[in-house]
């Protein structure tokens, strides 16, 4: 199996910006769809953005436009470049891959 690896997260100020990142071990990387989930205590997990193979991408509602996911192919490494962040972000984000192979999360906090 595959292991997806987050890291970049940490704690901001509301306004602020942090880039997620995401590494997959697995030799199928270029083929797969990626995600970016979150979950905060609680609640549900829900996606933040999705991005395929061809590189399209797919956002939560909540994003309105802060929100970037990325790809990387010979990194092997899909990003989440998130700008104008509000303490309603603070949550773990989880990365995801078409695989159905979750990271482990990296925790994203936003202080009002």
């Amino acid at each position: 199996q595959v292991q997806l690896v987050e890291s970049g997260g940490g704690l901001v100020q509301a306004g602020g910006s942090l880039r997620l990142s995401c590494t997959d071990s697995g030799i199928f990387f270029s083929l797969r769809s990626m995600g970016w989930y979150r979950q905060a205590p609680g609640k549900q997990r829900e996606l933040v953005a999705s991005i395929d193979a061809g590189g399209n991408t797919n956002y939560g509602d909540f994003v309105k436009g802060r929100f970037t996911a990325s790809r990387d192919n010979a990194k092997k490494t899909v990003y989440l470049q998130m700008n104008s962040l509000k303490p309603e972000d603070t949550a773990v984000y989880f990365c995801w891959n078409s695989a159905n192979v979750w990271g482990q999360g990296t925790q994203v906090t936003v202080s009002a």
